[in-house]
């Protein structure tokens, strides 16, 4: 009985299980390994979170974003029509060709200037409004979470736990 204590005692003495830290070197602790990969995960979702939280808009805003969805879908929906009206009434579809291969050329390319600017104008104020917003969420934070920047840049000072050279180098580094 007490040979088997004293083996017990120095394999898994003073509160150390030694198999364990030897075990470790060589494969990662599962349940400290979960534990890092939540944190990751939640890190990531948080700063995912940040970058697609929108603010409250008033109503002409978004009656003015409702209007500006219009014009790209009734573009695709009016070809897919006159697709379908040229099956259906050929002859009330020609009479319509007609009367647009009489429209004068500057007036098609008044209308492409117009239906680019417009479509190149839009493209660019959506990209810089989602860059203004993704910056400003970032850089303040809301009251109920951490800054996603501070989540991501956040670094745990280490805590001395008996170990020498570890103590001695953080007194160095202060």
């Amino acid at each position: 009985m007490g040979l088997i204590e004293q083996v017990f005692s120095l394999v898994f003495g003073s509160g150390r299980n030694v198999v364990r830290d030897t075990v470790e070197v060589f494969r990662p602790n599962a349940e400290a390994q979960a534990r890092r990969d939540h944190d990751r995960q939640g890190a990531s979702l948080t700063q995912c979170a940040a970058e697609f939280y929108a603010p409250q808009r008033g109503w002409f805003d978004r009656l003015m974003d409702a209007l500006n969805r219009v014009p790209r879908p009734a573009m695709a929906l009016g070809t897919l029509g006159l697709f379908v009206s040229a099956m259906v009434d050929p002859d009330w579809f020609s009479a319509r060709m007609v009367g647009l291969a009489l429209v004068p050329e500057p007036l098609w390319w008044l209308l492409g200037a117009i239906v680019s600017f417009y479509f190149g104008a839009r493209h660019q104020a959506k990209g810089q409004e989602f860059q203004r917003a993704l910056v400003e969420n970032m850089a303040r934070p809301r009251p109920d979470q951490p800054s996603p920047l501070e989540t991501v840049v956040q670094v745990k000072e280490p805590q001395p736990d008996g170990n020498a050279a570890l103590e001695e180098w953080l007194r160095q580094r202060r």
